[in-house]
């Protein structure tokens, strides 16, 4: 990541992905990625710039399918769009071990993804629609590297902030992501002063009313 790539991570700083939608939707901002799970419970949060890649049904001879790993850098999140498909995967375990000496940040897939026990093993975030063994090999192909892709109805572009975690996984477009920081941080704010008050003892509609919970993710006009 370059300086500009670590200043723009470095806001999420304390966030995770239900802060992040919340401010997302405060701000009119679509970028949840509905139907893209974590493999495991992490207990972490995942905060990293996007490298792009997209797949498309193999030419005859068929196109290279994971080289495009020797191009991403330490810190990224590697997000692949293979449009949704679940009957061949286009990542496995010498993929897993091959980002985790990278020092790659995660992976998020619009398909699925196999060799599971490796990415299990190693604690390497993945992010999927599920997972199959059938090789995408032959059947699908890079067709392109840091172009607009869409993962679970959301458009990511290269450079946008991904945040990921245990609830799924949240693309910030790159230019938002100043706003987007701040008003997450401001919402968290708000949600830590309620349950202060509840461990206060006041009652759940009191701290909510005093708070304004109920107009906190309310779009801005």
């Amino acid at each position: 990541m370059n300086q500009e790539d670590q200043e723009l991570c470095a806001l999420f700083e304390g966030l995770d992905t239900p802060g992040v939608s919340d401010a997302m939707d405060k701000l009119g901002l679509p970028g949840q990625c509905f139907g893209i799970m974590p493999l495991a419970d992490y207990q972490r949060v995942v905060v990293g710039p996007a490298f792009t890649v997209k797949y498309v049904p193999a030419s005859t001879p068929a196109g290279s399918v994971g080289d495009f790993l020797d191009d991403v850098a330490p810190g990224d999140v590697v997000v692949i769009d293979n449009a949704g498909r679940t009957d061949c995967t286009v990542w496995g375990d010498i993929m897993t071990l091959y980002s985790g000496l990278r020092k790659i940040g995660a992976t998020v897939i619009d398909g699925v993804c196999r060799d599971v026990g490796k990415a299990l093993g190693d604690d390497y975030p993945m992010f999927t629609r599920g997972r199959f063994m059938r090789t995408g090999k032959d059947r699908v192909q890079v067709d392109g590297i840091n172009v607009p892709v869409s993962i679970g109805q959301a458009r990511v572009c290269a450079r946008d902030i991904v945040v990921a975690d245990a609830n799924g996984v949240v693309v910030v477009p790159r230019v938002r992501a100043r706003d987007v920081a701040a008003a997450a941080h401001q919402i968290e704010v708000t949600e830590q002063r309620i349950r202060d008050e509840l461990s206060q003892g006041n009652t759940l509609g009191e701290a909510r009313k005093n708070l304004g919970y109920h107009t906190l993710q309310r779009k801005s006009s």
